[in-house]
């Protein structure tokens, strides 16, 4: 049997525990700004015909590390994602990439064009790190003409440069 020190440091073990039982749990506070940070239903492609049309009528766009398959039509830009066990075995790889796409186009989506915007990860993706996930999404993005091009120079700037001929 336990000494009398020994049994007491167990019932105020004991104590503690249901004291914290009683206790209601603390979850992270509410955000102020949630319903405006989220990324809305209305702006995912979900149904599996959706996809499916997308993938059948959609313009193609392609790089090492994933492939963009746009529709154009009257509905605001939304997004749909694939990432497949082959992409990364690991739910936390795959999810991972899904929230780093899915953050990008929440932040791009007021300048995009309407359409649906389906997104296929390849295996590439599962070791590139999020800044590149991202800068893909850009590049595919700006590659199948649904943003401008970086740095792209306005009408005006024709008029900034000398003209060869008149020796200006």
């Amino acid at each position: 049997m336990p000494g009398p020190a020994v049994v007491d440091v167990m019932r105020s073990k004991a104590c503690d525990r249901q004291q914290s039982m009683s206790q209601p749990v603390m979850t992270t506070p509410p955000v102020e700004n949630q319903a405006r940070t989220r990324f809305p239903r209305a702006a995912r492609v979900r149904v599996p015909a959706e996809y499916k049309h997308v993938f059948e009528q959609g313009r193609r766009t392609a790089s090492p590390i994933m492939a963009l398959h746009w529709l154009r039509d009257e509905q605001p830009a939304r997004l749909g994602l694939a990432v497949s066990r082959k992409v990364d075995p690991r739910a936390v790889g795959r999810n991972r990439i899904k929230r780093q796409l899915r953050e990008q186009f929440r932040q791009l989506r007021v300048g995009l064009p309407s359409g649906a915007y389906v997104l296929v990860a390849r295996p590439p993706a599962a070791k590139t790190t999020n800044p590149q996930l991202r800068a893909a999404l850009i590049d595919l993005l700006t590659r199948a003409g649904a943003l401008p091009p970086p740095g792209a120079p306005g009408t005006m700037a024709a008029f900034d440069r000398p003209d060869r001929h008149s020796g200006r």
